[in-house]
């Protein structure tokens, strides 16, 4: 494997100095790219970018190619998973992803196997090595899956919903039945990012979508838990290196101690909380990821590079903070404020940064 150009972002998810703060987004290769707009007309259809290795390569590849992004992250789904179960995945216009066979009662349920990554879902292994081969050591590749209550909730609904009720009616009525989906899925998730991992990616994250919807006590005891038990059984040193571990759940800006408590290495935040906040109050257990409004993406340069400007001063000074958006980026936003964006933070941080010994004196924003 080619040596690593540019580790800023994996340096910053172990807490350790960088020159400017590190920067990707997520969704970054998706629809507000022309270019992907016409290789998924190529592929046909979603499922088949996501399934052919060179076209999920290409399009993981573009935003690269246009931006000095500080990482690439595998372009994929969160329900590979749950189609390699064998509930049927399909994408319906204007609703998004549905199932065709979800999984409700207990007797689905006991009969769901873990999918073997390397034959199940051999596609996204074939296009994580062919990434690293022409990425070149550009920059670290990204792995991920969805979190094991996030693919649960896929699972047992048949697909998005909006009051969550047949995902918690089980929950309530049948808690055992839940947690036995939620270990195998954690056993699944596990397996599956153990697989990126060997394919090699550099860093892995955990999107738990829908973690924000449960009360305190649900998240602790189903979405938390079973991202614990993935954490735990991750392969945790490969090529020589660390490999970090963000975790990310929308809406779960309450409960960033519990979550710092799981092992990861990292906490993805969404814009709801002040990043300033959200450091106090996890100290230097994990690095942050955050945390931008997407919206801010089609406000004026000025105003975008204002916003950086924001984010920034609230993080302060030293490492430990990856800036990303709070969610994906929105399909769309015009690409030239991208390349703003980007710019900006790789401009605007560098005052951040330079002096080691007082990390949480922040510089005012003419960087003195």
């Amino acid at each position: 494997m080619s040596t690593l150009k540019n580790d800023r972002f994996l340096r910053a998810l172990l807490r350790q100095p960088v020159d400017v703060t590190p920067v990707w987004m997520m969704r970054q290769a998706g629809r507000y790219l022309p270019e992907y707009r016409a290789t998924r007309e190529k592929a046909g259809s979603f499922m088949a970018l996501c399934s052919t290795p060179e076209l999920a390569c290409e399009v993981t590849l573009q935003p690269l190619r246009r931006y000095a992004l500080d990482a690439a992250i595998l372009f994929s789904d969160i329900l590979t998973i749950p189609d390699a179960m064998g509930l049927g995945l399909y994408f319906s216009p204007g609703e998004g992803p549905r199932f065709e066979r979800p999984v409700r009662d207990r007797t689905a349920i006991e009969a769901l196997g873990t999918p073997d990554p390397e034959s199940d879902l051999r596609y996204v292994m074939d296009a994580v090595r062919l990434i690293r081969r022409e990425l070149d050591g550009q920059v670290p590749l990204i792995g991920f899956s969805g979190s094991p209550w996030t693919l649960a909730t896929y699972m047992v609904e048949g697909g998005a919903s909006k009051e969550y009720a047949r995902v918690k009616g089980l929950l309530f009525d049948e808690p055992a039945t839940m947690h036995r989906l939620l270990d195998t899925l954690a056993q699944a998730v596990t397996d599956y990012l153990n697989a990126q991992i060997r394919a090699g990616v550099q860093a892995v994250m955990v999107f738990d979508t829908w973690g924000g919807v449960l009360t305190t006590r649900d998240y602790r005891d189903c979405s938390l838990r079973a991202m614990a038990r993935v954490v735990d059984g991750l392969i945790r040193e490969h090529e020589g290196r660390r490999v970090p571990v963000i975790l990310f759940t929308k809406g779960g800006g309450g409960w960033l101690e519990l979550m710092a408590d799981s092992g990861c290495d990292a906490l993805g935040v969404d814009w709801t909380l002040d990043l300033g906040e959200a450091r106090r109050r996890v100290g230097d257990r994990v690095a942050l990821q955050g945390n931008m409004d997407p919206c801010a993406l089609y406000a004026s340069p000025e105003r975008i590079r204002a916003e950086v400007q924001t984010v920034l001063d609230s993080y302060g000074a030293g490492p430990g903070h990856v800036f990303n958006l709070g969610h994906g980026i929105h399909p769309h936003v015009d690409p030239e404020r991208v390349g703003v964006f980007i710019d900006a933070v790789h401009e605007l941080s560098a005052p951040y940064h330079q002096n080691p010994h007082h990390q949480n004196d922040v510089p005012a924003p003419d960087g003195t």
